[in-house]
């Protein structure tokens, strides 16, 4: 008699695929993705290529490529922040403090430096 095949186990994600695949710095991973996705938009929206987007951002082409190829480990946030920024877009900290609705939003790059 055959093995019957049974279903793979599936669960619900967490919604931080680097907490579950139980990496270290799972919030700061998935932080960092989600500038690089970001600066893929930008990059995307403005019809650069890949030597135009490192130029404007200070960076060489192969490292755009890269950092658009998901290898994003060796960058800082501070860094990211600072490409998003070279691309043109304001940045902003948003801060939710405990038990409050209300969030209080500080300019990093952009409108501090328009005023």
């Amino acid at each position: 008699m055959k093995n019957a095949k049974t279903a793979p186990q599936v669960s619900r994600g967490s919604g931080n695929v680097f907490a579950d695949l139980g990496l270290p710095n799972a919030a700061a991973h998935l932080a960092k993705a989600e500038l690089v996705s970001e600066i893929k938009l930008v990059i995307e929206s403005k019809g650069w290529s890949q030597a135009t987007a490192a130029r404007i951002m200070g960076m060489a082409q192969p490292d755009v490529s890269r950092l658009l190829r998901g290898q994003f480990a060796n960058y800082s946030l501070d860094r990211l922040l600072r490409f998003l920024h070279a691309a043109g877009c304001d940045v902003n900290i948003t801060v939710r403090r405990p038990g409050k609705r209300t969030v209080d939003t500080i300019p990093v790059f952009g409108a501090l430096e328009a005023a």
